[in-house]
């Protein structure tokens, strides 16, 4: 994620801290290494969430794979903060991976 300092992870919540935006906690609530899909919540973080809910899926293909990334939140105003910053990890895997585009 663009502006991690750091994260940890104890097998169910992940901490992400973020220089000048604070801390974030996150409840990891399913994973599934067969069908490659991940669902997590985001429970404390500096910015007011009613609720925030997100899953991300591989999904192979005969040119290789294609990452979906879904997220819903409340209250709606927060959803161009989590999209920028979503938008910000899919640039950062594509380098990681190698690729020039997100596609």
């Amino acid at each position: 994620m663009p502006g991690v300092e750091g994260c940890e992870y104890d097998g169910e919540v992940r901490s992400l801290s973020l220089p000048g935006a604070g801390a974030i906690k996150e409840r990891i609530i399913s994973r599934d290494a067969v069908a490659r899909t991940m669902v997590y919540s985001c429970f404390e973080s500096p910015t007011p969430l009613d609720f925030h809910e997100a899953r991300v899926e591989v999904v192979a293909h005969q040119e290789g794979c294609t990452l979906v990334w879904q997220t819903r939140v409340e209250p709606l105003e927060i959803e161009v903060f989590i999209k920028a910053s979503m938008e910000g990890c899919l640039v950062q895997i594509a380098q990681v991976i190698g690729q020039s585009s997100t596609g």
